[in-house]
């Protein structure tokens, strides 16, 4: 089984007969070297450097030394891109610098240690986070003056780092912004995918879908690791023999093999000194290409292996409504899982040899949703098959060291794979899985012997014509902590979803409501609110959230009051001059800006909000305006590409902006527009300039939501129904301060058993309106029947999203934000109490409570 072997400490360290000598060799002189230099001098002269200067000076000379040496650059450059560049270089050794001393801390200290696996993390721009983090903003920003820079200008060279899709990813950001802030030594791992989530363009009313390519101009950020480069397998069989004393051993032979090169990327903590690291992993073949077939004439032949290797990783969620999108979508999230299990285990060993008697009191591996839950499995295989451990003993470990955190309350989004797809590709994870179920279901029958349709309910494989494996179901089994994201999201689980799980392990379930980093949230995206916050009560909000409830006595200081409502303007007038730019659109920025921008889906409700929209255009055709609110509508978000329902969303709103926007009687009234490419970077100006947040879900639809969130934190006020964390915006804010309307999650499920939305339509006048236009084609005179779609799914009783059953509760409510706006005293009031409400709303709390109820790690000073 192993090629070859040498002494490390008291232990023997094995190289598998897939690693090649040279890889062998290369691994070997890194762990020799670092032991040797353990052993002479912890600090070594031969690598330490003084500290660098954080000051105006030393900043502007280390960036003219990159501009000028590392990037070949002179004075005859105008490109912005070389001038972030040498900024993002000079940054980065700072970063570094950190996160060395970081690293020595977790090592010296012995601590526990969590690795966060998730198939996305959406960073957006890093450059503006990591001045702020660093505590160096004015001394930037004045070195960058001294050159004759701005450094906004510079901030808009960088790409959004396209890694991921919406708020799942976002997520995942912000937890590593928390776990660096609070010290806590926790690591991300992550897919360098070469193309992010697409880049959406709208021609004719359509989405249209171009590559990301955000890396087409290199990332300077991240920093190329090639000596922790691992095999990933794929393919194969399972070859069983027995070792020398005796025992029954497995081995994974005949493997197409794959390299996963890790990237690491800094992740700063909020001025203290830690800083924590994203591993990213790329995709590469172990050999470049077929040198026979080449000189054979053969070309595209013998570099098809490095390109199969290679597109592993080359794009942000393969369309999966094709056979080899599915296969392509498998493959990355076991590379991912793969990839980052050998890594940390290489460390471990490296460490403590092959004694693993103390890794589940050391490590603790959280899953972000079912994406990386083959991690369990593959854990199993490694600490067996590699390492040698008995099956007791590998699931021991197994099971106290993962953790799944599960974000959807969909049966359909919880990922389930064909067994035929599995034995084809992971055939060794196959045959573990299968154990894994056979002990699993066993122990079901044990606590409720006879119950054959409980067992068939909780079985890991789902069994019929096409066998199954459920993700979600091995994430259970396996881990000890399984966590919903909001309060309702947990409470739905244990009683719908999961409810066999919860009625087993009663003690595995937690919830663990989600948040946002204050950092990039509010300090960063809306710099005028927070100094005016800082000003008040200080800045220790910035870590501590909560202390925002001390704006509270504020909120009838009329002083306060207008320097707030000042701020909030100049904001819109920023959201207004951005949307002019994408869209040759002006607003005017003293209406309201009413906005939902989230990922197009249909539980997600956008239909709801343009109904409402078609709704308010038929008030102003009809004369109905008296004491009317001028509103500016903003939709913004991206469908999947094969979801032609989301698709045909998009289409409509943005064929009832035309017909609005081009109508010059009703655009002092109402204007309307659809927001491409809607992503991080955009968000940061959306969320300061809005002053309805529209979260407008199906109860018992949205996990968690975060958005949500976002607005509330810059002070936009809420429109929404009782779904994910909604619940828990409006208890802290107060039922006075948010917009309730609609049905909650128990009120759905009994309508669901008589629904019928024609006769509520007949019911209503308004809605009835409202769907004549529709249906009389009204918004699309010259595409016959395009939104016929809609339609059906609007009026069919089968609809799960009911959004004609809450459409007079939602118009009801809008009416009553419409009557708030119009008095400005009081309207500013409820947005000063909104952000002095949200400090629950931090990842910093979040992630202290994963802390202190899964992790149990100490917080580690640098």
């Amino acid at each position: 089984m192993f090629l070859n072997s040498f002494e490390h400490g008291n232990s023997l360290v094995f190289f598998k007969t897939t690693s090649s000598w040279l890889a062998m060799e290369k691994i070997k002189k890194t762990i020799l070297w670092d032991t040797k230099l353990k052993q002479s001098n912890p600090v070594s002269t031969l690598t330490e450097l003084p500290p660098l200067g954080m000051n105006a000076n030393n900043i502007k000379e280390d960036y003219r030394r990159y501009f000028s040496y590392t990037l070949g650059r002179d004075k005859y450059c105008r490109s912005l891109h070389y001038s972030y560049s040498a900024l993002v270089l000079t940054l980065r050794d700072r970063l570094l610098e950190r996160s060395k001393k970081t690293r020595y801390a977790y090592h010296e200290s012995k601590c526990k240690r969590t690795y966060y696996l998730s198939l996305e993390f959406l960073m957006g721009r890093m450059l503006s986070n990591a001045i702020f983090n660093l505590g160096i903003t004015d001394e930037v920003f004045k070195g960058m003056q001294e050159l004759g820079l701005i450094l906004e200008e510079v901030s808009e060279a960088e790409h959004d780092a396209g890694l991921g899709n919406g708020g799942l990813g976002r997520l995942a950001a912000c937890f590593l912004d928390s776990c660096a802030t609070l010290q806590l030594p926790v690591m991300g791992y992550g897919i360098r995918y070469e193309y992010g989530m697409f880049r959406q363009y709208i021609e004719n009313g359509e989405q249209v879908e171009e590559p990301d390519h955000w890396l087409r101009d290199g990332n300077p950020w991240e920093l190329e690791r090639p000596e922790y480069t691992c095999r990933v397998h794929f393919g194969g069989r399972t070859e069983f023999y027995r070792s020398d004393d005796g025992r029954m051993l497995a081995r994974w032979v005949d493997t197409h093999d794959v390299l996963a090169v890790p990237y690491d990327i800094a992740i700063p903590g909020y001025g203290n000194g830690t800083v924590n690291t994203l591993r990213l992993w790329s995709s590469a073949a172990t050999d470049e290409f077929d040198l026979g077939e080449f000189h054979a004439g053969s070309y595209p032949e013998s570099i098809a292996s490095k390109n199969a290797a290679e597109c592993i990783t080359m794009v942000l969620y393969p369309n999966d409504a094709s056979e080899n999108g599915k296969v392509l979508r498998l493959k990355q999230q076991y590379f991912l899982a793969s990839a980052s299990l050998q890594d940390v285990i290489c460390h471990w060993v490296q460490i403590h040899g092959n004694d693993f008697s103390k890794f589940a009191e050391k490590n603790c591996f959280q899953m972000n949703d079912t994406h990386p839950t083959i991690a369990t499995a593959e854990l199993m295989r490694l600490l067996m098959d590699e390492y040698r451990l008995e099956w007791d003993a590998a699931w021991n470990i197994t099971r106290h060291v993962m953790s799944y955190t599960n974000h959807t309350l969909l049966p359909e989004a919880l990922e389930k794979w064909p067994v035929r797809m599995f034995q084809e590709l992971l055939p060794r994870l196959l045959e573990i899985i299968y154990e894994i179920n056979a002990h699993f279901v066993s122990e079901v029958a044990r606590r409720w012997p006879g119950d054959i349709e409980r067992q068939r309910r909780m079985s890991i494989i789902e069994d019929g014509h096409d066998s199954y494996v459920r993700m979600a179901h091995l994430a259970i089994v396996c881990s000890f902590s399984v966590n919903g994201v909001a309060a309702l999201h947990t409470r739905l689980l244990t009683e719908g979803l999961f409810r066999d799980f919860y009625e087993m392990w009663p003690e595995k379930f937690n919830n663990k409501t989600n948040g946002v980093t204050p950092r990039r949230w509010l300090a960063s995206a809306n710099p005028g609110l927070g100094r005016l916050i800082t000003e008040k009560i200080g800045n220790g909000w910035i870590t501590d959230l909560s202390q925002l409830h001390l704006l509270k006595e504020f909120a009838d200081d009329k002083e306060f009051c207008l320097r707030w409502r000042e701020i909030k303007q100049q904001n819109k007038k920023r959201l207004a001059a951005f949307v002019k730019a994408d869209c040759d659109i002006d607003i005017d920025s003293s209406v309201m800006f009413d906005v939902q921008v989230k990922r197009i889906h249909e539980y997600k409700r956008q239909l709801l909000n343009i109904l409402h929209v078609i709704h308010l255009y038929d008030r102003v055709k009809r004369g109905d305006v008296a004491n009317w609110t001028p509103r500016f509508v903003l939709f913004g978000g991206k469908a999947a590409p094969g979801y032609a329902m989301a698709k045909t969303i998009i289409k409509l709103i943005n064929n009832v902006a035309d017909v609005i926007n081009d109508d010059p009687k009703i655009n002092e009234f109402l204007k309307v527009v659809f927001l491409p490419n809607y992503r991080v970077t955009a968000m940061e100006i959306i969320a300061s300039g809005t002053d309805l947040s529209e979260q407008i879900s199906t109860a018992g639809k949205e996990a968690s939501g975060t958005g949500n969130m976002k607005f509330m934190m810059n002070g936009a006020l809420t429109i929404g129904t009782l779904d994910g964390a909604n619940i828990e915006i409006r208890e802290a804010v107060g039922d006075e301060n948010f917009f309730l309307f609609g049905m909650t999650a128990e009120e759905v499920a009994e309508l669901r058993k008589n629904y019928d939305p024609n006769a509520i339509i007949r019911a209503d006048e308004d809605l009835l309106h409202v769907m004549q236009l529709l249906t009389s084609g009204h918004f699309n005179q010259f595409e016959y029947k395009i939104f016929d779609a809609i339609i059906r799914s609007l009026t069919s009783p089968g609809d799960p999203w009911m959004t004609i059953a809450d459409f007079r509760s939602y118009v009801n409510a809008q009416k009553r934000v419409a009557e708030a706006y119009h008095d400005q005293e009081k309207w500013t009031k409820m947005s000063i109490l909104n952000t002095a409400s949200s400090g629950k709303f931090s990842t910093d709390r979040t992630i202290s409570e994963y802390n202190n109820d899964i992790w149990k790690m100490s917080p580690v000073p640098v």
